[in-house]
């Protein structure tokens, strides 16, 4: 980390990175530290480690990844506005954003960036979010508009804009090969929870047998992971 400067007498703004991969909160920090307002002045491997950098360090901002063990960015963002409300969270993620951006917003959070974005765009991101403002590509603030505005039909929707977060949530953990009971610990649920989901996740993408939605979420997951 660089030393901090005062410079022009400003505090700089502190920013929390929550990721799973060293490398990325690494690369981030990096981006993060050359800018002269702002510092990191934490990182966290998970959710829950995430809260309690949180609580200790006050950042102005937290940056974290949608698919983090444990808990995923969704839960995350829901758990930071009961516990810090107003604090601002810009999601960074390899996923599309086109099903991720306004499950982010509805959550509470306050952007969506891919990953695959350069550094220059994720400043503007960083710095529009401090700034209070909502942070999403120009594509995506046209489909949120239009949702918001009642003008979208909603044939022209994809079917799993319909699940619930936690629906969403168990469609991943079954397109990673999860069972039941792993999927059952890893949200601390109970597994009879997962078969009234799993069954609320066939029903709504209108698919009758479980190999039908396991492939389903696996050629959803690769399709997203490989964009």
């Amino acid at each position: 980390m660089s030393q901090t400067r005062k410079s022009s007498g400003t505090a700089k703004k502190k920013i929390l990175i929550i990721d799973d991969h060293p490398m990325m909160r690494e690369g981030l920090a990096q981006l993060v530290e050359n800018q002269p307002d702002l510092a990191v002045c934490g990182e966290a491997g998970d959710a829950h480690e995430g809260l309690a950098k949180i609580n200790a360090l006050k950042p102005d901002l937290v940056i974290a990844d949608i698919t983090l063990p444990g808990k995923n960015g969704l839960e995350l963002i829901k758990d930071i506005q009961a516990m810090h409300r107003g604090l601002s969270v810009l999601i960074i993620s390899m996923h599309d954003e086109s099903l991720y951006a306004e499950r982010v917003l509805r959550a509470g959070g306050r952007g969506y960036i891919m990953k695959q974005e350069g550094g220059k765009k994720l400043m503007e991101a960083i710095r529009q979010v401090l700034n209070g403002q909502i942070y999403v590509s120009e594509k995506m603030s046209a489909k949120i508009l239009e949702i918001f505005s009642g003008g979208r039909p909603q044939a022209t929707a994809s079917p799993l804009e319909s699940l619930t977060d936690r629906e969403f949530e168990v469609f991943q953990l079954i397109g990673k090969g999860l069972s039941t009971v792993q999927m059952a610990q890893q949200l601390h649920v109970s597994p009879k929870t997962i078969e009234v989901h799993r069954a609320n996740i066939k029903g709504k993408l209108k698919l009758k047998t479980a190999p039908e939605l396991l492939r389903y979420a696996v050629r959803w997951l690769e399709s997203g992971t490989s964009s």
